[in-house]
């Protein structure tokens, strides 16, 4: 255990904080608001011809493609993020970001343009997914330099809570739609009233970025010339392959955590369950709450205890909720089941120290670099596949995700045993 006193936030650390959950929050929202709409998606830019299920898969198909693309917009910012300064690399991926979503919104649909609208589409999850790349590294690298190094676990714990504030923020719009237009009216026209907001929300972020100062240690690398004289990525695989593969594998802990348990929950209970559309909306929210409060609570413990011991504790918890949530669902009541939700909303905040740990294990010469190519290699991987794969086991089974999530949570586990050896064994 830890027994250093843990100090205090400044001023300019608690603002840095603010600033920069906010402004992540913003633009989190921009690119998951696409999966709230992924049925209605399906059916307005593809063929009335292809089956729903078709329809559904390409439709997550194009979803996924925003993660295929985050390893180049990720390495591409992250070098320069590494070479010339964090915060600019921080603003530029807000604003390609806030642009798509808003296009997204006005875009006409397959009945006005025909199999140009799903290109379209495709395009701007490319450009979305280049920004996210840079954006989620970028914000973990950034807020940990500003904070001192035993508050790290809470900063990065409190920066993943805006992240998932960006996934409520979505699921209280669309639950704001759907109780205030028929679906009629949303399948018409609402449906685009969430992509106009977060493109307008995503610019306001950017004049907030614009406050932010650049890090610390980066200023404090560039005036003793620190700075890498390689290109980052090159050390980074030459010298760091175990950050590396731990930092993949807690990745797709993550993935699990986000697009399983929470993004694609409503659309699980709706069509296998019965459940309807507004209740689960409201149910993934109370479980976004309790992952935002999870997040912090894992950060506190992670700078007492470490983040080995949180994330040991966390999959194994993950993975023990999700068994008996998954088998309650069809049997259990409805206040149950909204009960065992919120508990596995709570645990799930455990992925608020995947971040944490990859900061403990990166050199700050090469720390943008190496979180992004760890971070986003593994999400581009497991984060495109992740629906589809969970889609093709609802084939045979309604809770076919839940041996998905028991897979992820055991290799996680087995992971942060070798992270808690080899980084925090001292």
């Amino acid at each position: 255990m830890r027994t250093d006193a843990i100090p205090r936030l400044s001023n300019e650390d608690k603002r840095t904080l603010g600033l920069s959950s906010f402004g992540g929050a913003l633009e989190f929202y921009d690119f998951v608001i696409y999966v709230f709409y992924a049925k209605i998606i399906s059916d307005l830019f593809f063929p009335s011809t292809l089956s729903p299920f078709w329809a559904m898969l390409n439709t997550y198909g194009i979803f996924a493609a925003g993660y295929f693309f985050r390893p180049l917009g990720g390495l591409v910012m992250a070098h320069f993020g590494d070479l010339v300064g964090r915060k600019r690399l921080f603003s530029l991926s807000i604003l390609l970001m806030a642009l798509p979503t808003l296009l997204i919104g006005l875009m006409p649909t397959y009945a006005s343009i025909g199999y140009a609208a799903p290109l379209l589409l495709l395009l701007m999850r490319i450009v979305q997914g280049i920004a996210i790349g840079g954006e989620i590294p970028a914000a973990w690298t950034f807020v940990s330099e500003h904070v001192p190094e035993k508050r790290i676990g809470f900063a990065n714990g409190l920066l993943t809570a805006g992240l998932s504030l960006g996934i409520l923020l979505g699921a209280l719009v669309s639950l704001w739609i759907s109780l205030q237009f028929t679906n009629a009216e949303i399948h018409d026209w609402a449906w685009r009233l969430p992509f106009i907001a977060g493109g307008i929300f995503g610019l306001i972020a950017l004049y907030l970025r614009s406050y932010l100062k650049e890090t610390p240690v980066f200023k404090a690398m560039q005036a003793r010339k620190e700075l890498s004289k390689d290109t980052p990525i090159k050390q980074v695989l030459a010298k760091h392959k175990t950050s590396i593969a731990i930092g993949m594998v807690f990745t797709w802990f993550l993935t699990g955590c986000v697009v399983v348990l929470i993004l694609a929950m409503p659309n699980l209970l709706t069509g296998a369950f019965g459940f309807e559309r507004a209740n689960a909306f409201k149910m993934q929210s109370a479980a976004i709450i309790m992952q935002m409060l999870g997040c912090i609570i894992a950060g506190l413990c992670a700078d007492r205890f470490g983040a080995g011991k949180v994330m040991l504790i966390g999959s194994a918890g993950v993975a023990i909720v999700a068994t008996i949530f998954y088998h309650s669902l069809g049997y259990a009541s409805s206040t149950s089941i909204f009960l065992m939700y919120m508990l596995l909303g709570l645990f799930s905040g455990t992925v608020g120290m995947v971040s944490c740990s990859m900061v403990k294990m990166f050199p700050a010469q090469i720390r943008f670099s190496g979180i992004s190519f760890s971070y986003n290699v593994a999400y581009a991987i497991a984060g495109g596949l992740t629906l589809p794969l969970v889609q093709w086991l609802s084939l045979y089974s309604n809770i076919g995700a839940m041996y998905y999530i028991w897979v992820v949570c055991l290799v996680s586990f087995l992971t942060a045993l070798i992270f808690k050896q080899k980084f925090e064994s001292k």
